[in-house]
């Protein structure tokens, strides 16, 4: 016995439930990963040297860092560029504000 079926007795009918939208999750959602710890870097400026230059610094000394003043920071999540940002002082502390996240491939 054949059984033969037209394309559209597969698709969705009208009264069917819609799918669920990305855009409908909430944090609530996540619940599972709330405790798993992360590593969180946020990185002023990379510089290179020579481990005897290392050895030669002291207290006081200047590194050279490969960013200028006011130029945004990396952040990184366990080792990933997730965002950049700006240093800000709060309550006699540094801190990190985010202006930009960096979504997959969007590295430049």
């Amino acid at each position: 016995m054949s059984t033969d079926f037209k394309l559209d007795e597969f698709t969705p009918s009208s009264d069917a439930a819609p799918a669920a939208d990305a855009s409908e999750r909430t944090a609530a959602d996540l619940t599972a990963v709330f405790d798993v710890p992360v590593n969180i870097q946020a990185v002023l400026g990379r510089s290179q040297m020579e481990v005897a230059s290392l050895l030669r610094l002291t207290r006081g000394s200047v590194i050279e860092l490969d960013r200028k003043v006011g130029e945004a920071i990396d952040i990184y999540v366990n080792n990933r560029l997730v965002a950049r940002g700006e240093v800000v002082v709060v309550d006699e502390r540094l801190g990190v504000t985010m202006t930009e996240i960096i979504k997959d491939g969007d590295v430049a």
